[in-house]
């Protein structure tokens, strides 16, 4: 076959097959341009899901006259006129084929009317011929598309639409996404003549969330996080909700960037990793972020539907994601994320899990591959991501995870409550009772969590309680006082801005902050630090709320920072004996005969005395 020029037909209803999908691929396209002519009010009619008739009208700025005709045309476009336009695309449409391709499909009327002009003007299209004709009409300032008979002469796709109540049902979502990227615009939809969605403008916060209860519910909105988080020219806002808000399908899922809705890869496997220790590979994170760059750093000219984009940094914008959403969860009052314990027993995780225990009914192995549901990561990188205590030791008993108790442990249980036995443990008043030294009376024995508030040790003849909250705590200060603190850099350094007072601590603590493993980039001419590095201890544990309530503390020692440090901290609950184990194994590696004396002193004696007479 001879090669030939297409017909400007043939050309645009090629073109339709990519831009034009189904009826709510139009209302997209029409939408994005009405909000690029600048309206603030948009109504969208829907008749029998769109195949009838799509109607959009607007308040923009209009068509004049003279380029009515042109708007129709193939690359014709007000968007951009240049290479340089293209490499900074802020508008959302911008290829000049949206119109031209639906009107080829379809038959279009375009009635329009700017400001300077006194009457509006009207242009109709039919597809089957591609002409137009332009007459006088009365319409207010702005612009009304109608689009009637969609795939009218083309068969083949016509046939390939779904109901009425499915087509209408993907416009619906369609206009759920615009209208949660502009909170400032008035959208009404209607189909056969019935309001069905009404959003009026979100002028504050509180009516933002309002509109976005609307949409995601109001679930979504109170398991809501606020994330606010900066850097350079970066910035991340929006929602994303807690680990505890899960979905077992991907439909609450809403990103932006610059204001255009996307679905990107990286953007995803992002948010999925930020959520890594906390939900199952077959579960979905609810959000809505947007995301604001320069234009220069991102290309979407990929597709012709504008959903795809392509990032010239992607790993900066992979980890700036990824660590905005992770501060957001660890922000997270653990209060609120502690359930009774039938739950936790009712989903405990397998053996090969026991490391990386969460208190959440939804969770899964922390550094997962979310994307590969056969990956099981080694043990080395579990336990770099493990959330408790990152740097501890692999030791984990062997009866760790068993409901029921062990020969040996139910052995111990009678001893402890025999009275030939007690009657010797006893013979002493509890005040004369010596707390043990473990270096010379023989090690602790783990023996049973209480409550996860405490955990029960056994030293020869002697019981004791110890509290796991302070075990903790010793565990931290003990970690940060080595001489080699293992550091971890952080993918997007935090940047804070600090007042002159603030300032003025940072110079008297910043030798404390050094010594215990945090580095910093200062600016004094700004008033500026900059966190790059910081314990590997640390490392999931909110940073910002760390140093900000560290710079307000006057401290004069390293001692005092180290106790001022941990009281900012906030402690993983423990609800499974093996991880109360491996703390303790870890704290007493770490003892020396400084630090001896101190944890002696969490060691809570038990006097079973009263109990036993009873008996």
């Amino acid at each position: 076959m001879a090669i030939k020029i297409l017909s400007p037909q043939l050309a645009n209803q090629i073109a339709a097959g990519e831009v034009v999908e189904r009826p709510a691929s139009v209302v997209k396209e029409l939408v994005e341009n009405s909000l690029d002519a600048g309206a603030n009010k948009i109504h969208i009619d829907i008749e029998n899901g769109g195949a009838s008739l799509i109607r959009i009208r607007d308040n923009g700025s209009g068509i004049p006259k003279e380029e009515l005709s042109l708007a129709l045309a193939r690359h014709a476009t007000s968007k951009i006129a240049d290479l340089d336009d293209l490499e900074a695309i802020l508008s959302l449409g911008f290829r000049g084929e949206a119109l031209a391709s639906i009107s080829s499909v379809s038959r279009l009327t375009l009635t329009s009317r700017t400001a300077e002009q006194n009457e509006a003007w009207q242009v109709y299209a039919q597809g089957r011929e591609m002409e137009t004709t332009i007459k006088p009409a009365s319409h207010p300032v702005g612009t009304t598309v109608e689009v009637a008979n969609l795939f009218f002469n083309t068969p083949a796709r016509r046939k390939f639409l779904r109901t009425d109540k499915t087509e209408f049902a993907h416009i619906d979502e369609v206009i759920r996404r615009i209208a949660l990227a502009k909170f400032n615009i008035a959208f009404t939809l209607t189909h056969n003549g019935k309001i069905v969605r009404q959003y009026r403008p979100a002028a504050n916060e509180k009516q933002q969330l309002k509109r976005v209860a609307a949409i995601c519910g109001d679930d979504f909105v109170q398991h809501a996080l606020r994330i606010d988080w900066k850097h350079d020219d970066l910035h991340l806002s929006g929602w994303v909700a807690t680990p505890e808000f899960t979905r077992s399908q991907n439909d609450l899922s809403y990103c932006y960037i610059n204001g255009r809705m996307v679905r990107d890869k990286v953007i995803t496997h992002a948010i999925r990793q930020a959520y890594a220790e906390h939900l199952h590979t077959e579960q979905y994170p609810a959000f809505v972020l947007f995301i604001v760059l320069n234009p220069h750093d991102v290309d979407v000219n990929v597709h012709p539907t504008k959903h795809e984009v392509r990032f010239h940094q992607a790993r900066l914008i992979h980890d700036f994601i990824c660590q905005g959403v992770t501060n957001a969860l660890n922000a997270i009052p653990q209060a609120e994320l502690d359930l009774t314990p039938a739950m936790n027993e009712a989903r405990e995780p397998s053996a090969s899990y026991q490391t990386h225990y969460e208190p959440k009914p939804n969770r899964a192995a922390a550094g997962q591959n979310i994307f590969a549901s056969n990956y099981h990561p080694p043990r080395e990188k579990q336990s770099e991501n493990r959330p408790h205590f990152s740097n501890r030791s692999e030791y984990v008993p062997s009866y760790g995870y068993r409901e029921q108790p062990t020969k040996t442990e139910q052995r111990l249980y009678g001893e402890l409550v025999r009275p030939t036995e007690a009657s010797q443990v006893l013979t002493a008043p509890v005040v004369e009772q010596q707390l043990p030294q473990t270096s010379d009376a023989g090690y602790l024995r783990a023996l049973a969590l209480i409550e996860n508030k405490a955990l029960l040790l056994q030293q020869n003849q002697q019981f004791y309680l110890m509290s796991l909250a302070k075990l903790q705590t010793l565990n931290y200060e003990l970690t940060l006082q080595q001489g080699e603190i293992p550091q971890q850099p952080l993918l997007i350094p935090i940047i804070f801005r600090l007042d002159e007072k603030q300032f003025e601590q940072w110079q008297k603590q910043k030798a404390f902050f050094q010594q215990s493993g945090f580095e910093f980039i200062e600016n004094e001419a700004q008033l500026r630090l900059t966190l790059n590095k910081v314990p590997a201890i640390l490392r999931t544990q909110n940073l910002q709320k760390c140093v900000v309530s560290l710079l307000a503390e006057h401290v004069e020692n390293m001692p005092d920072f180290l106790t001022a440090l941990c009281q900012t901290l906030e402690m993983k609950p423990i609800q499974v004996l093996a991880d109360a184990v491996s703390l303790l194994s870890e704290t007493e590696r770490l003892l020396n005969k400084a630090h001896q004396e101190k944890f002696n002193t969490l060691l809570k004696p038990i006097n079973w005395q009263p109990f036993l007479t009873d008996l």
